[in-house]
């Protein structure tokens, strides 16, 4: 049986275990993300890891559109895990990834997600070595869904985490907000702008091997994905027990995404992005941690972009553009749903 890449579309039978779903796995699968691990075709990856501190993490992925500009589903799903190992200053490994298929999926479309998702794990130096596929009935599945776990080592010395922020420390953001939110939506709904607006989606853990590198004592890392930068910081603050003072105009946002925001009805804090990362340091590490950010390309547009207060009501404030302050509050409910 050979597979129509061209015109052909997932059937049930490519999830029955038999010879077509043994050629869907072989043919697009193992093809597109080729290793020594994988190559072993066993139900699972056995690998020697070196004493150490590890993270691990899990994502599942359900995007509508499929495909965005500046990137698509299986990208997407390499660089979010990519960028949840990173937040913890680790190094990626290893990936899994688990598809969930749905009839009549076109293989051309899904040999594009899965070709992505090579080159993307190839670009971060992450190797996928084992997954699962399964196909539901045409109506229940919305194309493909993806689910994505992965591992990486934590270099010694380094302990990012959501609790460790303290009064008097910088917030730092790596680059423009709303990116992605905003390129998801203006595709969901056919708009079109003088100028395209890319996602950000990108892998950050480059990045961030140069940031604690230089700086170890990182206090927090994080990425502003769904709730974008205000939902963020509430967390972070919730998690540490402090308040947050943040300048307006310290914080970059593109001029398209912002005439779109406005435009959609949108706070560019509470968009969504997949190729930002938010770091909390001392005070005193500040600059030199912004000089490295921005030494890399995926930081040049890295800003301070506020401080670390003491606040028992653990609020997020904003100093406005124009003097004036207002709280930077979660979103209540869901402003773009299903954007990653």
């Amino acid at each position: 049986m050979k597979l129509d890449l061209e015109n052909g579309v997932v059937e049930m039978a490519h999830g029955g275990g038999g010879r077509a779903m043994a050629k869907l796995v072989e043919d697009i699968f193992v093809r597109s993300f080729d290793n020594p691990l994988l190559n072993q075709r066993n139900d699972q990856a056995c690998f020697d890891m070196s004493a150490g501190r590890l993270a691990m993490t899990t994502d599942s992925y359900v995007i509508q559109p499929l495909f965005f500009p500046g990137g698509n589903i299986g990208s997407l799903a390499v660089h979010g895990t990519v960028n949840d190992l990173a937040m913890a200053g680790a190094a990626p490994l290893y990936l899994s990834a688990g598809f969930i298929l749905e009839e009549g999926l076109p293989l051309s479309d899904l040999q594009k997600i899965v070709r992505s998702m090579a080159l993307a794990a190839q670009e971060a130096g992450v190797q996928i070595v084992t997954g699962d596929t399964k196909v539901v009935e045409k109506g229940k599945g919305d194309g493909v869904f993806i689910n994505t776990a992965g591992i990486g080592r934590i270099p010694d010395g380094v302990a990012p985490s959501g609790d460790r922020a303290r009064p008097g420390d910088a917030v730092l953001i790596s680059g423009s907000l709303g990116d992605h939110g905003v390129a998801v939506m203006s595709r969901r709904e056919n708009l079109a702008f003088e100028v395209d607006i890319l996602s950000d989606s990108q892998a950050l853990n480059g990045l961030v091997a140069q940031m604690v590198a230089a700086v170890p004592g990182i206090h927090v890392l994080r990425d502003p994905t769904r709730g974008g930068l205000a939902a963020t910081l509430n967390e972070i603050a919730l998690q540490s027990c402090v308040g947050m003072e943040l300048d307006e105009r310290a914080i970059p946002v593109k001029g398209p995404v912002r005439a779109a925001c406005e435009f959609l009805g949108l706070d560019p804090l509470n968009v969504a992005n997949e190729g930002k990362l938010i770091a909390i340091c001392a005070d005193e590490e500040a600059e030199r941690l912004l000089a490295i950010m921005r030494a890399h390309p995926k930081g040049s547009d890295a800003a301070i972009i506020g401080r670390v207060t003491e606040d028992a009501d653990r609020f997020v404030t904003l100093k406005t553009a124009f003097g004036g302050t207002r709280m930077v509050d979660w979103l209540a409910g869901e402003q773009l749903p299903r954007i990653c």
